[in-house]
């Protein structure tokens, strides 16, 4: 290591409340990069900035992450696997018009997420913003209970698509096998599966992670056209007014409109979730520059590849009810045997949505370890000193990693007893996202009406960041009420949406532990970081 990049790992390290000793040494919990790996100078000038030591490899480039959130997020993937909840409530022409909304707020959500991510590129992501943004009365309370809801959050999402990618399969076993019962123990077992392979991508192939999400994007791109080109040739079509006007009530909800609200949250999950990219943020080569754009162009790479797919299926599904009644549990199973009249050419394409979902499920647990070991490094989590620990040659997060591991085989075993349990365990990603992005950006958009200054950002919003801070906080606001409905409007304890429940569950529970003590071991962001180097 140079004597200049010593320097700055020095003086990272004897910033207030960092995790290292304060002689200067680097203590158990810390382990040091090789002078490649720590980035540019602008790299370390963040991270002697924000009070942190450069602990992680910096080898992501533009191509790399830009892959890692893309297909973490899938788009398209999601579209098809959600299309039994878009057909009840919506319907091809709320199908349509909902993914016209949500792309509209996308772009206003994630312009405000990539200037804050400019400002301060850090794994803590949300939490970390909101403790510097927040007025000081609240932030430390604030930013604590945003951390806790972004870990439980992203820990629900790696089980909830360990949890598709597994019923996606015991449907194409349905498919080939009518007599098949599929049982919750089958689903267990697959889901355990899933976080296995995906676990070990996350740690004897970690150094590789860069290279498997630039193979993995081409997948995520290529793989879209191999399965739209089969329906554009074989499948009939539906007129105009019916692919993209004709709304459908199945929830028997008091209006149609509120079906469209309610079905908006197929298309909403589909886009969701972009601020993964922000947790990887300490592994990216010029991290305040790349991650923004590489946010802005995941964003707008996965509105392309959900346009295709959406317009794809408002035009080629003529006959919604033969689909949601398919014996597979999934419409697009029975519509892609519907149009290819073959189970082979229907496993085929099947099997790509299975694997770029399995492949999400690699970034989502190297998204969620981050974000773990993140808050564990300012004291959130009780064991905080063991979730924290980078071991000397891993230079990955790997005891949180193991977590991870561990929570997802944990929760699939409640699978066992009842899957309504899994189901409310999962349905928290959701909620938790957006509470995430409405107090991050909130406390923004109060620093911007109170004309207090702003911290430099290689991508400021300039005079157009109210408006843009306000829109987006109005769509949030009406999102994060919708994600509580069910699907239906008469429910009973398996079509109950639970999100309700754990949401308040959580934040009860958050509360609570910082009242009793996490208040005292909790380092707040805003209080380490120095913005005046």
């Amino acid at each position: 290591m140079s004597k200049s990049n010593q320097g700055y790992v020095q003086t990272a390290a004897l910033r207030k409340g960092d995790q290292s000793s304060e002689d200067g040494q680097l203590d158990e919990f810390t382990a040091t990069v090789a002078d490649k790996w720590q980035g540019t100078v602008a790299d370390k000038h963040d991270m002697v900035m924000l009070g942190r030591s450069q602990v992680l490899r910096r080898n992501f480039s533009f191509i790399s992450i830009l892959g890692f959130s893309s297909v973490l997020i899938c788009t398209w993937e999601l579209i098809f696997a959600n299309l039994l909840f878009a057909l009840t409530d919506g319907g091809t022409g709320g199908l349509f018009w909902g993914f016209t909304v949500t792309i509209i707020a996308a772009i206003f959500i994630y312009l405000s997420i990539a200037e804050m991510a400019s400002m301060s590129p850090t794994a803590g992501g949300q939490y970390h913003w909101v403790s510097e943004f927040a007025p000081a009365f609240c932030q430390k309370y604030l930013s604590y209970l945003s951390g806790w809801l972004l870990a439980m959050g992203w820990q629900g999402a790696v089980v909830s698509l360990s949890l598709l990618a597994g019923t996606i399969i015991q449907g194409q076993i349905a498919l080939q096998n009518e007599s098949y019962e599929p049982k919750q123990w089958h689903g267990t077992l697959l889901i355990n599966a899933v976080v296995l392979f995906c676990i070990v991508f996350n740690t004897s192939l970690a150094k590789k992670l860069p290279l498997i999400e630039g193979f993995i994007l081409l997948l995520h791109v290529i793989g879209l056209f191999a399965i739209v080109i089969p329906l554009w040739v074989l499948a009939p079509r539906n007129p105009a007014n019916v692919a993209l006007l004709h709304f459908n009530n199945g929830g028997e909800w008091q209006s149609t409109g509120l079906a469209f609200m309610v079905g908006l949250l197929t298309t909403l999950i589909s886009m969701a979730g972009f601020d993964c990219s922000v947790h990887m943020s300490e592994e990216i080569k010029d991290a305040s520059n790349t991650l923004p754009r590489a946010l802005l162009w995941g964003v707008a790479l996965n509105a392309v590849l959900g346009y295709v797919v959406v317009i794809t299926l408002c035009f080629t599904i003529t006959d919604p009810t033969a689909l949601l009644n398919s014996t597979t549990g999934f419409p697009f199973i029975q519509l892609f045997y519907n149009v290819t009249n073959s189970r082979v050419g229907t496993h085929i394409m099947t099997t790509i949505i299975v694997v770029n979902i399995v492949s999400a499920v690699i970034s989502e647990i190297a998204t969620a370890s981050r974000q773990i070991w993140s808050f564990a490094r300012d004291d959130g989590f009780p064991f905080s000193n063991f979730l924290k620990k980078v071991s000397p040659g891993w230079n990955i997060p790997l005891n949180a990693v193991v977590v991870n591991f561990a929570f997802g085989v944990a929760i699939s075993l409640i699978n066992l007893g009842s899957s309504v349990a899994l189901g409310a365990i999962v349905s928290l990603t959701l909620a938790s996202l957006l509470s995430s992005y409405i107090l991050s950006i909130g406390c923004m958009f109060l620093k911007r009406i109170r004309g207090e200054p702003l911290p430099p950002a290689a991508l400021p919003l300039g005079r157009w960041g109210l408006a843009i801070n306000g829109v987006a906080l109005a769509f949030l606001t009406a999102f994060f009420i919708f994600c509580f409905f069910p699907t239906t409007r008469l429910v009973n304890a398996s079509t109950m949406n639970w999100n309700s429940a754990m949401f308040g569950g959580i934040t009860l529970f958050a509360t609570i532990w910082y009242l009793v003590g996490g208040h005292k071991k909790y380092r707040p962001p805003v209080d380490i970081q120095n913005r005046k180097l």
